[in-house]
């Protein structure tokens, strides 16, 4: 079966990872977008939001993931953020993409980003 997608773009949220201390210190702003892979028929038949992602509230709790706990490396703030994404049991599949576009990178550039993909085992 192939999965339908809601996708959540853009989000931003100030948070203090990275591996410097100056990071720690002074925070930056992440922008997180998700992919989420799931069966949305059964929603839209009964125009049900409870069987279905409740985006506004995923988007709250991936917030207050990324103003939480500071981690060195945006790889593992982007696998937290995959972990709530498949928390809900609609979810098949996540995919997470984790923009730093203030990193400490001493030459000109747009951004940097990791995305992963992850899914139901």
């Amino acid at each position: 079966m192939t999965l339908d997608r809601i996708e959540l773009r853009g989000l931003r949220a100030r948070g203090r990872h990275g591996c410097l201390p100056a990071e720690r210190e002074l925070g930056q702003e992440f922008v997180v977008d998700v992919t989420l892979g799931l069966d949305i028929r059964p929603a839209a038949a009964g125009d049900d939001l409870s069987r279905t992602v409740d985006y506004g509230s995923l988007a709250g709790r991936l917030v207050a993931a990324v103003e939480g706990e500071p981690v060195n490396l945006i790889e593992t703030l982007a696998e937290r953020l995959a972990k709530i994404c498949l928390e809900d049991p609609t979810v098949q599949e996540a995919a997470v993409t984790v923009h730093k576009p203030a990193a400490p990178v001493p030459h000109p550039f747009t951004d940097v980003a990791v995305k992963i993909v992850r899914s139901r085992s």
